[in-house]
């Protein structure tokens, strides 16, 4: 135990969050059982030890890190030791990469019933389904899902502002004067493009190739989170990875699920699992018309973040189709988004129309009153006419 407490110290103490993230003040920290998901690549393990900074005493032995890739835990479950460590005072156990662990669902269970006392937040990945396949935790533990930066929080790091985050009402209701607020202090379009291209994964400040760290970090999220928690036999990762770079090169087409599934060597149904594994991992996003859902056939298939873009086929990007993307996923958070039927078009929440163009070409366009004309290339807005990067600013 006394080698978890000083690598906790340790960890606690060299951690340098480079932004605080919303999630921290939308999580409800008096649940006993508290999962967060994510992608990788997004800093959940930098989330936990920010909890810890933020609300313990480095030396304070209530509240203690552990990681399940630590070999320790081949031999003993989660609840052997988060027994020793309540029956020594412990209170706050932060538990990362929980899924690392065999039957940690049912070990976590252990813990909610046997020590009433303890809080327990533990990081997993976006593949899991902690309510819908793990009885023995439905009812018991709160889900949030951590993601990327948004532009906002991009534009915060790179600039030493402190921009706060808007509804989505109040941007289409105060966009004027909230852009009034934002431009005298720094110029949005100056970084917008840096973080379309590798702005959402927080690794980004570190000194490596980001390129290579996302590609890299992509790769895992097929091999381990899907193949490991979706318990598929590793011959079959190959024709996932296969699947998902015809996907990407495909852009934002109609899926032809039968020439997919001829490709890859596989069936309809087998591709259709595949593709929502690769949604679950936050690697692309399924877009439906109106009324639709999984596991119909998507109408539109395209990648979960730009970053992802640029990585797979930096040389063919799609300016179009990259601003898109980046609208999905910033609305994705608290928002559902439907295909519009027309070119650039979208339903968000089952009834606003959204329209995303270039306000360079889109001078002449005939513009409808019951559209919301999100406008790249340009900082400001009017009307129902918005600057697609404020979108950024949802949270």
């Amino acid at each position: 135990m006394e080698a978890f407490f000083r690598t906790h110290a340790y960890l606690v103490e060299h951690t340098k969050a480079p932004v605080r993230r919303v999630l921290m003040d939308e999580i409800d920290w008096n649940s006993r059982m508290i999962g967060i998901k994510g992608t990788r690549g997004v800093g959940k393990t930098t989330f936990l030890l920010q909890y810890a900074k933020e609300n313990f005493h480095i030396q304070d032995r209530q509240c203690l890190y552990i990681n399940m890739n630590n070999f320790y835990f081949q031999g003993r479950g989660i609840a052997d030791f988060a027994g020793e460590f309540y029956k020594n005072g412990g209170r706050v156990l932060l538990i990362d990469q929980v899924f690392k662990q065999p039957d940690w669902s049912q070990e976590l269970r252990k813990c909610y019933d046997l020590y009433p006392g303890l809080k327990i937040v533990f990081t997993g990945s976006s593949v899991m389904r902690l309510k819908e396949e793990n009885s023995e935790l439905n009812g018991i533990v709160k889900s949030y899902n951590l993601r990327g930066l948004s532009f906002r929080e991009f534009l915060n790091l790179q600039t030493g502002n402190n921009f706060q985050h808007y509804t989505l009402d109040e941007i289409l209701a105060n966009h004027e004067r909230i852009i009034k607020q934002i431009l005298p202090k720094v110029s949005p379009l100056r970084y917008f493009q840096d973080y379309i291209h590798h702005g959402f994964y927080p690794f980004y400040k570190e000194n490596r190739n980001y390129s290579e760290n996302l590609l890299k970090t992509m790769s895992m999220m097929t091999e381990v989170d899907i193949l490991l928690i979706k318990q598929i036999e590793l011959k079959y990762l190959t024709k996932i990875k296969k699947l998902f770079y015809l996907v990407a090169v495909n852009g934002q087409k109609t899926p032809n699920i039968s020439q997919l599934a001829l490709e890859i060597e596989t069936s309809r149904a087998t591709v259709m699992n595949y593709i929502k594994y690769l949604a679950d991992a936050r690697l692309i996003n399924m877009i439906y018309p109106v009324g639709q859902e999984f596991p119909k056939k998507p109408s539109m298939l395209m990648m979960h973040n730009s970053n992802l873009l640029y990585a797979i086929d930096p040389i063919k990007v799609d300016r179009q189709l990259a601003m898109e993307t980046f609208f999905v996923n910033s609305l994705w958070k608290d928002h559902k988004v439907n295909n519009g039927g027309r070119e650039g078009q979208y339903i968000v929440d089952d009834t606003l129309k959204f329209k995303i163009c270039n306000a360079e070409t889109s001078s002449k366009m005939r513009i409808s009153p019951d559209t919301i004309y999100a406008r790249y290339n340009t900082e400001i807005g009017k009307g129902n006419q918005i600057p697609l990067w404020l979108l950024g600013f949802l949270y």
